[in-house]
């Protein structure tokens, strides 16, 4: 048996626990660790800075062709006729297909494709094209689509949805009765499209061999390698998905889609290459996060004891069933809690996941009933936080960011006067630790002294590769700068998609256990060559430690009798299934933001001025890129409260801000000072402790703002983005 020590300084606990033979035991507050836990630049930055970085966008064969699809301006129509005549008979028109009769419940939705061996004569075959369409009407929003004459978006069908249902109502109710205020509030968030960067799509190649090679912008090689297996009827072997870097995906690429099956047929069936990306107006089509409605009735005694949490929410995830569900009530100890969350369906693309997918809408509403409760009480929102929070990170969080903050600075809502008012708020977050068992690296030193670690799965721009590097660079004794990290071939061993925040969590265990295994390798042959017991040496500081002589790490290297030792960790999993091996200190990833804001009452407009962002991640394996991370979560949080929102017209279902004109996202001097703060937790569950970043730091960062504007104004803005008319229309005339 071992003993781990748990948690954090200052507040810790001990777990006995058994280490399975022959791996090596779990890091925690006692272990000496020399280069994870230090901040390092990440391996692919010079790459990336310098444009060597090659990503899906940038794969051009001599011989490639471009695929694109003919889209319908309807969100609801039959198509009736396809006449592809005229795009056929242009020269360069290599390949062509037809959907007609099918039915169209989206403005976007593909009714022909045409490959060509230009972008300029491809452009030209889809003006060619001719369709009639039978035009049906449509719904595009959450009320429209539940009025009682509303089109059904799927027929046979009902637009509602009824989701799910947690908690018992009754209990609620009763606890409304005890409590000494109860308050009733609607808030609502819109539908933010995920606008990546490297917009979707992928090229398409066959080989002589009758295998296909895709090099896809994707966050799931496998889900895209084993999907085009199952399109074109091939062994999984036979199918190469390479994602060597990849331009943000944020829950919305994985699998094979639409245009990159068409782009694999186009390939087929000319026999070159076929390049499909998709356009900026395309890529808003391409994956959104749903709306929501949230009716909230929550109650509080005058001691600050929350008691009871009713929530109905609705929300629309388009034309696909399910997937509009919210995070709300949670994080804080109610005495009763129940919710009722519904899908709506309307003629709308389809919703997918989007970076903590359901969190921010509901923390948003959340945080908002919180401050509410408090300003009903008198009381300081912290405190009613701290008395009703019941994990020991975040209130130690709350510590942190409240003091880098100036929480004390706060005044009573609606205190400030004058033209430009400022304000304060917080919000909270919590993830599960998802580390999936499954993922496998290979671990590769060779005779020379390098060292090769490998996985199939991509880095989606979170910084895998350094994460990689680090964890093995930790168990050699070596620094970042002696390892070569592989990503991004699926010709290597298995990874899992980077979505659920689990792709750390689930890839840093098999690193340490293919390199730990690797070094037991490379020792005994060490032994074996200038005596001594293998199991009392160990690699430190780039030399072989407890040998009879002292050797570098390369020496040791040179005295294998191979070329090379190859190992393969696997992220293994405890009986009865989950990737956790070992018992861990909370149950949950813990994260708190506080905002302060300026609001200009003369213009409406919102100004951050600060956002301090404490967030657990588990054990911090390189603190540079874990500041990236939370950086990235709170500027894509200010953007979803301050400015994206997408916007169709009721009458044709097309969206009218399908651009960066028109759909605005934060920019450059939106930007306030970010302090992100990554809070280092011993958390236990696997060899490594750490657990998930990707997606809890962008949760709390709409409800902080939203609750710093209504501190600076007096008056509450129940729906985001917190636009400057919204801004105007809530002050009336109080100013």
């Amino acid at each position: 048996m071992s003993e781990l020590r748990l948690g954090f300084p200052d507040n810790e606990k001990k777990a006995d626990v058994e280490v399975p033979a022959g791996t090596p035991p779990p890091w925690d507050l006692s272990t000496d660790l020399k280069v994870v836990g230090k901040g390092h630049p990440r391996l692919d930055a010079v790459a990336k800075v310098t444009g060597r970085a090659r990503y899906s966008y940038d794969i051009r064969f001599e011989d490639l062709i471009y695929a694109k699809f003919l889209r319908s301006p309807h969100a609801h129509a039959k198509v009736k006729r396809v006449d592809l005549s005229k795009a056929k008979a242009m020269k360069g028109v290599l390949y062509t297909e037809s959907y007609e009769g099918e039915t169209i419940r989206f403005a976007g939705q593909q009714v022909a494709g045409v490959a060509a061996e230009s972008e300029e004569i491809l452009d030209d075959a889809l003006r060619a094209i001719a369709v009639e369409y039978d035009v049906l009407p449509c719904v595009t929003t959450v009320e429209d689509a539940l009025k009682e004459q509303a089109p059904p978006v799927i027929e046979g069908r009902g637009n509602l949805e009824a989701g799910r249902e947690q908690g018992n109502l009754q209990r609620v109710e009763q606890a409304h009765k005890e409590a000494d205020v109860v308050l009733e509030a609607e808030y609502r968030t819109q539908v933010q499209t995920h606008s990546c960067l490297e917009t979707h799509g992928s090229v398409c190649r066959w080989g002589d061999d009758g295998k296909l090679t895709v090099y896809s912008s994707t966050q799931s090689t496998f889900a895209v390698r084993d999907g085009m297996a199952r399109s074109f009827n091939l062994k999984q072997s036979d199918v190469i998905v390479i994602t060597q870097h990849m331009g943000g995906g944020f829950g919305s690429k994985f699998g094979p889609d639409a245009w990159d099956q068409f782009a694999a047929r186009a390939a087929r069936a000319t026999g070159r290459p076929c390049r499909a990306m998709l356009d900026r107006k395309e890529e808003h089509i391409a994956g959104n996060r749903p709306d929501s409605i949230q009716k909230c009735r929550f109650s509080v005694k005058k001691d600050g004891t929350l008691m009871g949490a009713e929530v109905r929410s609705q929300g629309t995830s388009g034309n696909a069933t399910g997937g509009a569900n919210v995070y709300n009530p949670g994080i804080y100890r109610f005495r009763a809690a129940y919710s009722k969350q519904d899908t709506v369906l309307t003629h709308a693309s389809s919703g997918r996941a989007f970076r903590a997918p359901g969190h921010p809408q509901g923390v948003f509403a959340l945080e908002g009933m919180i401050d509410e409760l408090a300003e009903a009480i008198g009381m300081d929102p912290l405190e009613l936080r701290r008395r009703n929070d019941p994990n020991p990170v975040r209130l130690a969080e709350y510590e942190i960011g409240a003091k880098e903050i100036g929480w004390q600075r706060r005044r009573k809502s609606g205190s400030d006067q004058g033209p430009v008012r400022r304000g304060f708020g917080m919000a909270s977050a919590r993830w599960g630790h998802n580390a999936r068992p499954g993922t496998e690296v290979r671990c590769t030193i060779g005779r020379d002294g390098s060292v090769l670690l490998a996985n199939g799965s991509q880095d989606i721009g979170t910084g895998t590769r350094t994460v990689i590097g680090l964890v093995g660079a930790e168990e050699l004794g070596l620094g970042l700068g002696d390892v070569e990290v592989r990503l991004g071939n699926t010709t290597d061993p298995y990874g899992h998609g980077s979505g659920g925040s689990v792709t750390t969590p689930s890839i840093a265990p098999p690193t340490r256990a293919a390199a730990f295994e690797a070094k037991r390798e490379l020792l005994k042959h060490v032994a074996a060559a200038v005596g001594g017991d293998p199991e009392k040496m160990d690699l430190r500081d780039g030399k072989v430690t407890g040998a009879p002589r002292e050797l570098t790490f390369k020496q040791a290297c040179g005295m294998m009798p191979v070329d090379q030792v190859t190992t393969l960790g696997r992220m293994e999993q405890k009986p009865g299934g989950g990737g956790h091996l070992y018992p861990s200190f909370t149950g949950e990833v813990a994260g708190v933001q506080f905002a302060e804001v300026e609001v200009d009452t003369r213009t409406g407009v919102v100004r951050p001025l600060k956002i301090v962002a404490v967030q657990d991640c588990g054990l911090v394996i390189d603190p540079l890129t874990a500041r990236s991370q939370i950086h990235g979560g709170v500027i894509q949080g200010i953007s979803y409260a301050l400015f994206e929102e997408r916007i169709l017209d009721r009458r044709t279902g097309g969206q009218v801000n399908a651009d960066f004109l028109g759909y605005k996202i934060a920019g450059a001097l939106d930007m306030p000072e970010i302090v992100s703060i990554p809070f280092s937790v011993s958390q236990g569950m696997t060899t490594t402790g750490a657990s998930s970043l990707g997606e809890p730091p962008t949760v709390p960062t709409a409800g902080a703002i939203g609750n710093a504007v209504a501190n600076a104004l007096g008056v509450r803005i129940r729906s985001i983005p917190i636009t400057p008319a919204k801004v105007l229309a809530a002050l009336g005339g109080v100013r």
